[in-house]
């Protein structure tokens, strides 16, 4: 049996796995660097490290933004349900944080010492404790003493410009892609990556989330093209607040806060951050309203979260133009109650305004509709309506007397993002 390494990298972890399912007496894991490759990294290493054990009664995956030391610690010793095999990973656990963002935790002195203490002589026997973080301080105590005792994974990715670097960032994202085409049998044009890596840049997050959108749009299609990227996903670089509201919309609240502390940088206002989230509450208001009524519609009742976009296209949209259709009737009708002359016939003939709020303003157009529908799937009704009242609120004080904006904007989106239950 060849020997686990104490230190392997993501392009050799697949080559240690053999090993690290025979190893009895591993107890610690660091798995650090960029965060798409290191939660791939913990998928993969998570069934190896259970050896068989139920992942349901054997694994418990803690917040490390949030969970405190010594919770941790009590996981650690804490036996499993069955008493058997358990894995306890946190994910992005503040190791080498110096400060931390707004409602998230970082580790004293006295926290690092109580990590290296549990580390070095605390973990019981088929226990193993898994930490997950961004770019690793290799010259801390904690980072040296994991790598002497347990295994380090190394996900990190050159960043510069240089053409090394260059190649080494195209080579993770051909892999990626590469990946996930072959489990769909879809194959994808060599110019049509290069458009798709002009679009996200060096982003594995965002680059494997498109795919994913690709591979929807394609449908029963075997080749993805140019004029499929350019459909999809050309605003995902080219527009910051775009990304800032699809990490809401996901309640991705790290990459939120990440996000808007970077628009916030590059001088945006934060009204028109403010608007911007308002616009997408109301526009998901609206399809949630769509969405209810579906019970009793003739569109059926069933949950839009896992539908396919071609099932959408033949169940929903037709629904959704007639509804857009009947709202835009009604209101025309009501202006017509406060109009007279001229007014009434520029509203018959489409040049003023009626209705902000179409759901489907270009059925040609669907798959960005779509889209909508999928994250209001994951709101309740009452939560879209509790934050567009919170919305309003933060514009008066932002208006009224200016206010800690910032932390405003901050509360919003953590609030909004907090998973049900939590």
């Amino acid at each position: 049996m060849a020997p686990v390494k104490n230190l392997v990298t993501y392009k050799s972890l697949a080559g240690s796995l053999d090993a690290l399912s025979k190893a009895d007496t591993l107890k610690t894991v660091l798995i650090c660097g960029e965060s798409f490759l290191v939660r791939k990294a913990l998928d993969t290493l998570v069934p190896i490290l259970l050896k068989g054990e139920s992942k349901q009664f054997g694994f418990d995956l803690l917040d490390g933004k949030t969970t405190p030391v010594g919770e941790i610690a009590e996981q650690a010793g804490t036996f499993s349900f069955l008493g058997t095999r358990k894995v306890i990973a946190v994910k992005d656990a503040p190791l080498f944080v110096l400060k931390a963002s707004a409602g998230e935790i970082s580790y004293s002195d006295k926290d690092l010492q109580v990590l290296i203490r549990l580390v070095e002589e605390g973990i019981p026997d088929n226990h193993v404790l898994v930490f997950t973080t961004g770019t690793p301080d290799r010259r801390k105590k904690i980072y040296k003493l994991i790598l002497e005792h347990g295994l380090v994974v190394d996900c990190s990715v050159a960043t510069g410009a240089r053409k090394a670097d260059i190649e080494e960032q195209q080579a993770v994202l051909q892999d990626i892609s590469r990946q996930m085409l072959l489990k769909t049998g879809k194959q994808m044009a060599p110019d049509a990556f290069a458009a798709l890596v002009d679009q996200t840049g060096f982003n594995p997050e965002l680059f494997a989330n498109a795919i994913e959108k690709l591979l929807t749009y394609t449908g029963g299609g075997n080749r993805i093209s140019v004029a499929d990227v350019g459909a999809v996903v050309h605003k995902d670089k080219k527009d910051p607040i775009f990304t800032l509201t699809n990490a809401v919309m996901d309640r991705d609240v790290s990459t939120a806060l990440t996000v808007l502390s970077g628009l916030l940088s590059d001088g945006f206002h934060p009204l028109q951050i403010l608007k911007t989230f308002e616009n997408q509450i109301r526009r998901l208001l609206a399809i949630k309203c769509f969405t209810t009524s579906l019970n009793t519609g003739r569109a059926g009742g069933s949950s839009l979260k896992y539908m396919q976009f071609n099932a959408f296209k033949q169940m929903l949209l037709p629904a959704m133009m007639d509804w857009d259709s009947n709202a835009l009737k009604a209101d025309e009708e009501k202006m017509g109650l406060f109009m007279v002359g001229n007014d009434k016939d520029e509203t018959r003939s489409g040049k003023l305004p009626v209705n902000d709020l179409l759901l489907a303003p270009n059925p040609k157009n669907a798959y960005p509709i779509f889209q909508n529908f999928l994250k209001s799937e994951n709101f309740a009704l009452e939560e879209l309506t509790c934050a567009l009242s919170t919305l309003a609120d933060l514009d008066y004080r932002i208006k009224s007397s200016g206010g800690d904006t910032v932390t405003g904007l901050e509360n919003f989106i953590m609030v909004l993002c907090r998973r049900p239950g939590k």
